[in-house]
């Protein structure tokens, strides 16, 4: 199939409304170290949390908001009332590699990582969003307090990743900058009058691969033309 526009991956995202320990619902906070991510609200309300070098914000989230965010940028979906939002992410392909990393608490994120984010059912899916939480909350206040936490997060984040930057370098170059360069190969063919591109104009439709998956923030339908596979959010 033609890949999805610009190279970015699509899902659309029920965020959970389990209550977590500080009396709010919602997803699993983590952080993206490449790929900027876009929310576009198609239904409820609620709001994105965020942790930066700026400090800890919470921006409404409501039907019609379109908010998005850089990498770096650690955050939390607070479902208020059926929150649900389109979510756009840069990069198709890297948040399933592994681009996505939980705000465990620094002896998880130099321990056994893997075994910790691995969710396969509501269960285990709570488990995990509540000990993201626990990190998270623990960041928050660290960062409240003018402590230089997110350093020391992000610093245990890379680590993590250091194994899989090749691959990740593979995907994006597969993946949006080819879908770049495409856009520059047909600048020059218009330049020259060469039409040969449009002639191979269709419309291609996805539809969601099945049932909805336990992704970090809320259960997932998953659209991915590029390699079947859902953006972990």
């Amino acid at each position: 199939m033609t890949p999805f526009p610009g190279g970015v991956g699509i899902s659309g995202l029920r965020v959970y409304d389990w209550p977590t320990v500080d009396g709010l619902c919602g997803g699993s906070p983590h952080v993206h170290l490449t790929c900027a991510e876009c929310y576009f609200v198609v239904g409820g309300e609620g709001s994105v949390q965020t942790l930066t070098r700026r400090g800890f914000a919470a921006t409404p989230l409501r039907e019609g908001t379109v908010a998005w965010f850089t990498p770096g940028t650690i955050h939390r979906l607070v479902n208020d009332d059926n929150l649900r939002i389109l979510v756009i992410m840069q990069n198709s392909g890297l948040p399933e590699a592994g681009d996505a990393v939980f705000t465990f608490p620094p002896e998880v994120l130099a321990g056994d990582y893997a075994a910790h984010a691995h969710a396969g059912d509501e269960e285990s899916a709570r488990r995990r969003r509540d000990l993201a939480l626990e990190g998270f909350l623990e960041l928050r206040r660290r960062v409240e307090a003018g402590e230089d936490a997110l350093d020391d997060f992000y610093r245990a984040a890379v680590r993590l990743k250091q194994g899989v930057l090749d691959d990740w370098e593979k995907r994006w170059r597969a993946g949006a900058l080819a879908s770049a360069e495409r856009t520059g190969e047909q600048l020059d063919r218009l330049r020259d009058g060469d039409i040969g591109h449009l002639a191979d104009a269709d419309i291609h439709v996805m539809r969601a691969e099945g049932p909805q998956r336990f992704g970090m923030c809320g259960r997932l339908d998953v659209h991915d033309p590029a390699d079947g596979k859902s953006p972990h959010d």
